[in-house]
């Protein structure tokens, strides 16, 4: 019999909404903006959480929320919030997709720079909502994958390191030779069911006690 189709959870979408300019005109238009991007978010079927203020509490908020994705609707310059994005996505990184009217360089620069997965100027209509999150989404999970193989490869580098340090004290200590070191660290680490590098690192520690 086959097993029933698995269900892909949909996405838990945060939208970070900052203050639009003075006057009724910017106040309609941020108006506009805000009912695209319902409308996108709705159509394509992502789950909208929450729609928060670009404020203090920002990053306690979506602490509380978990959500999987934010996106920032931004008229202008959206440094500020970023800054509080940042301070939110810290320890548990996220896709960031910002809408922004602005064209600057170095406003691009500076959120790319602080994590954002997609900027996106001048593209806010509905339709064109969940190909750039598609992207965005695509986009993050690829990064976290080169990071994680880098940080994997930095630490089997660092793990070789203290085993031929380790190999090199017992080759002194026991008058072993370097295979026989090896072995000696490769069965104690079997023993105490423990990486070979942490045998090594406590093989370490004890010398540097000694």
């Amino acid at each position: 019999m086959k097993s029933p189709p698995s269900v892909q959870r949909t996405l838990r979408i945060v939208v970070v909404n900052t203050a639009p300019g003075a006057g009724e005109q910017a106040m309609a238009a941020q108006a506009q903006r805000n009912t695209a991007l319902r409308i996108g978010l709705l159509e394509s079927g992502y789950d909208i959480v929450a729609s928060l203020p670009a404020d203090i509490f920002l990053p306690e908020r979506i602490a509380q929320i978990q959500p999987d994705m934010i996106i920032i609707d931004s008229e202008s310059d959206a440094r500020d919030v970023l800054e509080h994005i940042v301070i939110a996505t810290r320890d548990e990184p996220r896709p960031i997709v910002l809408f922004t009217d602005d064209q600057d360089p170095s406003s691009m620069d500076a959120a790319l720079h602080a994590g954002v997965s997609a900027y996106i100027v001048a593209g806010l209509q509905a339709a064109r909502v969940k190909p750039v999150l598609d992207v965005a989404l695509a986009r993050f999970r690829r990064e976290r994958k080169l990071l994680d193989e880098l940080s994997d490869t930095r630490r089997q580098l660092a793990e070789r390191r203290l085993v031929e340090k380790a190999k090199g004290v017992l080759m002194a200590r026991s008058g072993l030779s370097e295979e026989q070191a090896y072995q000696r660290l490769r069965s104690m680490a079997m023993n105490r069911k423990l990486r070979l590098g942490e045998v090594a690192q406590r093989v370490l520690d004890v010398e540097d006690l000694l």
